[in-house]
């Protein structure tokens, strides 16, 4: 894929059968993450968030890349004010991930070549990874004297335990596809060339899912980590019972009873 030119918009955005594709677009940096992009990226989401009809929403790279972090040349060529720059990446960047996070829609990452930085943590924040087999993951923070953002070190060491993510986020190592399959940071690795087939499979599935039940199973899922088992029981019991008032449930249980597949409105 050539490079974009630099009047592209930094952000993709595109709706259709309730899947939202929102594509990060510098090809020419590995999408590294500036002031514009952040910015850009925080309203694609805040237009997805607030838009009834989205039942699925994939995040992914233009070029040769997913993510390869924040820009550091932005940050190099800002010299004393660097601290100012970071500042105006970091607070939208932040916002937007939680945005994200608390979306009944599920997010699929759809990544592919660099996942670094503030790559691998928007990676680590989605509720489903597929990684193509030339992907490479890093925290990369480390080799810039820098500590993760993005939410990085919350997702981490829950995906892959505190002593993990201590070695992955101290020494900055890069970890193939296959690697990452196997620590639980990715969902399925896939050919390259079967990325976007197989992104495209997943999210039309889920689109045709009970977005709304999937809401409250993320929302279960997250906070589980911090409640009791009595909270985390009042909790599944208070889910379970807005379930069972919604059409979603009144159609999974007649076309279970019926033996037909359930033709779910998301609601």
């Amino acid at each position: 894929m050539t490079d974009a030119p630099s009047s592209s918009p930094p952000i993709l955005l595109d709706v259709a059968d309730g899947i939202a594709h929102i594509r990060f677009n510098r090809p020419e940096v590995l999408n590294a993450l500036d002031e514009a992009t952040i910015l850009a990226w925080k309203a694609a989401v805040d237009q997805v968030a607030d838009d009834d009809g989205v039942r699925v929403v994939v995040l992914s790279g233009e070029g040769r890349a997913f993510l390869a972090g924040g820009d550091v040349g932005r940050f190099h060529a800002a010299g004393a004010g660097a601290q100012q720059v970071v500042a105006d990446i970091i607070d939208p960047f932040h916002k937007t991930m939680l945005t994200l996070a608390g979306m009944a829609a599920p997010v699929i990452a759809s990544v592919h070549g660099a996942v670094a930085g503030a790559g691998l943590s928007v990676a680590l924040a989605a509720d489903l990874v597929v990684a193509a087999d030339d992907a490479k993951f890093t925290m990369a923070y480390t080799r810039i004297g820098a500590t993760p953002d993005g939410s990085g070190t919350f997702s981490l060491p829950r995906v892959v335990g505190l002593r993990k993510a201590m070695e992955l986020t101290l020494l900055s190592d890069v970890v193939d596809a296959a690697e990452a399959l196997r620590l639980g940071l990715v969902n399925t690795v896939v050919a390259a060339a079967d990325r976007a087939r197989e992104t495209d499979r997943l999210a039309r599935r889920l689109a045709a899912g009970p977005t709304a039940a999937y809401g409250r199973v993320k929302h279960l899922l997250r906070a589980s980590f911090a409640h009791t088992l009595a909270e985390q029981l009042h909790a599944e019991r208070e889910a379970f019972l807005v379930s069972a008032g919604t059409r979603d449930f009144a159609e999974g249980v007649a076309a279970f009873v019926e033996k037909r597949p359930p033709r779910f409105e998301g609601r």
